[in-house]
């Protein structure tokens, strides 16, 4: 039979045993750090504005442009243009058609040069890299392949039109955006010349669709 001190003894260690297993649930409790009892802090709440603002910065970056950027896209878009009205010149067989393709290369080899005018006077850097500089230079080499080779005709005609109008909407709506993107008075009034021209080959090519290649 137990003696009374050993009595005290176990109802001693009991106790202690109790006081450290409620110890031990308290720490669980308040441990942010583990699966179950994770909270959110206003550390943690601090740290995903941070992540959110940075990940807008970046979006921003993505749809800027720089001056070099604005102004290589623009000649860019003027050599396909170019390139592809003067084979247009050749192959095309609706007068029209021809006569569209003319006023392409007398355009926007005007607007090529006043590019270089443009780069030369203010010292800018062309920029090629962009991602819509790069996709554009694409597009205009596969037009190009592709016109090469198909045959003379009115189906021929009808997909030049349908290529430069579907180029000039591209390119009016990247003008738009690098007008409002550039903080430089000199490239905006350059803009301000260059996309109403777009505009308006744009209108002359869905004109000469609506009217002349209607199917």
């Amino acid at each position: 039979m137990p003696t009374r001190f050993g009595r005290q003894c176990v109802i001693a260690l009991s106790a202690a045993t109790l006081l450290v297993a409620c110890k031990a649930k308290e720490s669980n409790m308040g441990d942010t750090s583990s699966a179950a009892g994770a909270v959110a802090t206003p550390m943690d709440t601090t740290a995903h504005a941070r992540m959110d603002t940075t990940a807008a910065a970046s979006a921003n970056t993505n749809n800027s442009w720089t001056d070099g950027q604005i102004v290589a896209f623009a000649s860019a878009a003027s050599t396909g243009e170019v390139a592809e009205g003067k084979l247009a010149e050749t192959k095309a067989t609706n007068p029209k058609v021809k006569s569209f393709a003319r006023l392409m290369v007398i355009d926007h080899t005007k607007m090529l040069a006043e590019g270089n005018t443009f780069v030369k006077k203010y010292k800018i850097v062309l920029d090629s890299t962009k991602s819509d500089i790069v996709d554009l230079q694409k597009s205009a080499i596969d037009e190009m392949k592709d016109l090469q080779t198909k045959p003379k005709g009115s189906d021929w005609d009808k997909d030049f039109i349908d290529k430069s109008i579907d180029d000039h909407k591209a390119v009016f709506d990247k003008l738009q955006q690098a007008q409002n993107a550039t903080t430089n008075p000199e490239v905006k009034e350059l803009l301000g010349k260059a996309i109403p021209k777009v505009q308006e080959h744009l209108q002359k090519a869905q004109a000469i669709k609506d009217s002349t290649l209607k199917s």
